[in-house]
């Protein structure tokens, strides 16, 4: 089983009518349900939840983080950012979705400002696969399609991306990097661009299958953890 915790801060359904409309239960449950599948335990926490449902029991009994946010991004302790970090660098694969690209995680691990180009104007989005053997990608056609979304446009101010699978296009003429991935110690990082809180992207079939993907590829595989530190030889060594 992949252990898979979806966090959101939970603000704008609580706040905002039209989003509630859309998400009545809250981004993470619709992203939650979304992505369930016989081989993930999937659990939610939101930003109001006691050491914002980050504690260090809970992030060490997770394989893989998924990380919504937008208007709380400042809310976020330090001290839980932090945590989240070792985490990551321990081995927890983290999904970053949408506005998750100014949440203080994302920019402590890509070192840089993240910011870009953006407008809301219910622009249609083609997003083209442009890794198509990456697992990511795996089920997806050359290109999928969201009626309406928000707009983000280059220039992202992100590190080169270590693998790019998705690039979209947008009604009003911009290109977005809005698939990349990112490896940080011995933890796996995506960041997906689709997700305005204002329209029902987190109940389309292929967002749902890139970001299911996105959880098998970043979950931890491979050897055994690194060890760090002094360390005794494992052979005995000859005085000279």
């Amino acid at each position: 089983m992949i252990r898979v915790l979806v966090w959101n801060e939970n603000m704008h359904e609580r706040t905002d009518e039209e989003v509630q409309k859309v998400y009545p239960e809250g981004i993470h449950s619709a992203i939650a349900q979304g992505i369930e599948h016989e081989d993930f335990e999937v659990q939610t926490a939101t930003l109001e939840q006691p050491e914002h449902g980050l504690t260090q029991e809970i992030l060490d009994n997770t394989d893989v983080l998924i990380w919504w946010g937008h208007q709380g991004h400042h809310m976020v302790a330090d001290e839980i950012v932090n945590r989240v970090h070792q985490r990551v660098l321990d081995g927890m694969g983290l999904i970053v979705l949408h506005s998750g690209h100014f949440s203080k995680i994302f920019k402590k691990l890509m070192g840089t400002s993240c910011d870009l180009k953006w407008r809301e104007a219910d622009e249609k989005e083609r997003i083209w696969v442009v890794n198509p053997a990456h697992p990511i990608a795996a089920g997806l056609g050359e290109y999928f399609e969201l009626e309406r979304e928000e707009m983000y446009g280059e220039h992202f101010d992100i590190p080169a991306p270590d693998e790019l699978i998705l690039v979209s296009w947008f009604e009003g003429g911009e290109v977005f990097r809005s698939g990349c991935t990112y490896h940080r110690g011995n933890g796996k990082i995506f960041y997906f661009r689709p997700g305005h809180e204002a329209y029902p992207t987190f109940y389309d079939t292929n967002v749902l299958k890139v970001i299911s993907n996105g959880v098998r590829w970043a979950a931890l595989q491979g050897a055994a953890k690194p060890v760090y530190g002094n360390h005794k030889p494992l052979e005995k060594i000859k005085l000279k």
